[in-house]
C-alpha cells in the first residue's frame, strides 16, 4: 500500500510513491496548515501516487485518458437527521468528510525540475490547489477568485509561484478543456458513494 500518515484524528495521506525530501508526515503537517489557512474544515485524504493511477481515476471518473497532475473528489454533503456538535455541545463539528485529492508523482516532478523547485515543493502545490477545489473554488467558472487565493495561501506558506499563475504554458498540463473536478459523496455507513462530474 505504500507509507501513511494521518493529517489530523480523522484526515490522511497516503503515499504509493515516493517522493524526495517528502514524507507522509511531513505532507500531513502541511495539510493540515494548509486546511487550517485556507479555512477547509473536515476530512480530507491525499494519495499520492504515479501517472498510471492518475490516468486510470482521470478515465473512470472524467472519460479522459491521459494522466493529470492533481485530481480533486470533493464529498457531497449529506443530510443528516441529527445535528453533529462538537465535543463542547456547540456548533457543528469537523467530522463531515471534505473530500479526496489524487497526485502524480511522476508530474510532480517533471514539473518540479521545469520550474526549478523541489519535487515537495511541487506536492505541497499541488495539495493546496486540490484543497482549495474541495473548499468551493472553481477556477474555470470563477472570475479570478481561485488565482487571487491561491496566491495569498502561497505567499503565506512559503510556496513558489501558483498552479493557475503558471498554467500559461511552461508546465506540463492538460488542456482546460479536459480538466475537471470530480464531486464525490462521502462513505456512508452503507459504503454506498455517489458521484458526479463538475468542470474544474
Amino acid at each position: 500500500m505504500g507509507a501513511v500518515a494521518p493529517v489530523d484524528d480523522d484526515s490522511l495521506v497516503i503515499f504509493r510513491k515516493p517522493v524526495a525530501g517528502m514524507s507522509p508526515a511531513s505532507l500531513s503537517r502541511f495539510v493540515a496548515r494548509a486546511q487550517r489557512a485556507a479555512g477547509v474544515g473536515g476530512r480530507v485524504t491525499v494519495l499520492v501516487t504515479g501517472s498510471r493511477e492518475l490516468r486510470d481515476l482521470n478515465r473512470r471518473f472524467r472519460g479522459e485518458d491521459h494522466a493529470t497532475d492533481v485530481l480533486s473528489f470533493p464529498a457531497i454533503p449529506i443530510p443528516s437527521p441529527v445535528k453533529v456538535t462538537d465535543a463542547r455541545g456547540a456548533g457543528e463539528s469537523s467530522d463531515a468528510a471534505e473530500g479526496d485529492i489524487a497526485i502524480s508523482v511522476d508530474i510532480a516532478v517533471r514539473n518540479a525540475a521545469r520550474l526549478g523547485h523541489s519535487a515537495a515543493a511541487e506536492l505541497k502545490i499541488l495539495a493546496l490547489h486540490g484543497l482549495l477545489h474541495l473548499g468551493g473554488y472553481d477556477h474555470e467558472q470563477d472570475q479570478g477568485e481561485m488565482a487571487e487565493r491561491e496566491a495569498r495561501l502561497r505567499r503565506e506558506l512559503c510556496l513558489p509561484e501558483t498552479l493557475i499563475a503558471r498554467a500559461a504554458g511552461e508546465v506540463e498540463r492538460p488542456e482546460p478543456s479536459k480538466r475537471s473536478r470530480i464531486t464525490a459523496a462521502p462513505t456512508t455507513n452503507n459504503n454506498r458513494r455517489t458521484t458526479r462530474r463538475r468542470s474544474r
